[in-house]
């Protein structure tokens, strides 16, 4: 009937008698009970925990991914850039544009300068300067990227001009120096 050592010598010495170690050995057995629904509770408590941690290290993880694409894609650009840049296009004549609110100049050479007021070629940012880059590339470049383009006279010379303006007829040069 007893079923610890211990309660068994208690009983032997008269301090606990029947009745008192039933109800100890019932309150052992409801401790243990209540203590398995306790281990049910914390494990279902960790496999919470470790869901939780798992779902915050695949965003990480995606964040991360994105973060890498980004960076390659970037590299990719500056790479396209560097490859199709025209080289020899040094000269006296200076073409001034704005990039992150400073006016920038480069000098270029009369052909260069005068392709690139036109539209066929456009100015973009490089990771030391700029390149004079033809307007093919530079669509390619605005489609995966945008920022790197910084002058296109293409798209200004493209639009319309509203024929309510009183000073249409008169042609503004591009090349005014003031």
């Amino acid at each position: 009937m007893v079923k610890n050592a211990l309660q068994a010598q208690l009983l032997k010495a008269g301090l606990v008698d029947n009745k008192k170690a039933k109800k100890l050995s019932k309150q052992a057995v409801h401790e243990q009970r209540t203590g398995q629904s306790n281990e049910a509770e914390l494990k279902a408590k960790i496999a919470q925990d470790q869901q939780e941690k798992l779902a915050r290290d695949q965003a990480l993880d995606l964040e991360k991914k994105r973060l890498l694409q980004g960076k390659e894609l970037k590299a990719a650009i500056v790479q396209m850039i560097n490859q199709h840049k025209i080289k020899d296009t040094d000269g006296e004549m200076a073409y001034q544009f704005i990039d992150d609110n400073k006016v920038k100049k480069i000098y270029l050479n009369q052909q260069i300068y005068n392709a690139l007021v036109a539209g066929s070629l456009i100015i973009a940012k490089e990771t030391e300067g700029y390149a004079v880059l033809p307007k093919a590339l530079a669509e390619r470049i605005n489609q995966k990227m945008e920022g790197f383009i910084i002058v296109n006279n293409s798209e200004k010379n493209e639009q319309t001009t509203d024929e309510d303006d009183p000073y249409a007829a008169y042609v503004i040069p591009d090349d005014l120096m003031w």
